[in-house]
């Protein structure tokens, strides 16, 4: 299971919304504007040794996509509230 915070809090500020963009990959953006016209949307991206990972939910849909532009739509993840 990946957990998306995996240490304390350690940004002061939220990040913007573009900070997180920036983050993604090209693929990962692609991925992501296909899937936006289906109201998916951009939560954050969480830097992994094994790459940007971009969490994106459509009303309570959670999904991930992974550095290479795959979704996975049933992710084994814990989101603090």
């Amino acid at each position: 299971m990946l957990v998306a915070l995996q240490s304390k809090e350690k940004r002061k500020a939220p990040r913007h919304h573009d900070a997180h963009w920036d983050a993604m990959s090209a693929e990962q953006k692609i991925a992501l504007y296909d899937l936006h016209k289906f109201g998916f949307r951009l939560l954050f991206v969480r830097q992994l040794s094994t790459g940007p990972q971009a969490f994106i939910m459509q009303n309570k849909t959670l999904a991930i996509i992974s550095k290479n532009g795959d979704v996975n739509y049933s992710p084994d993840v814990k989101l603090r509230a």
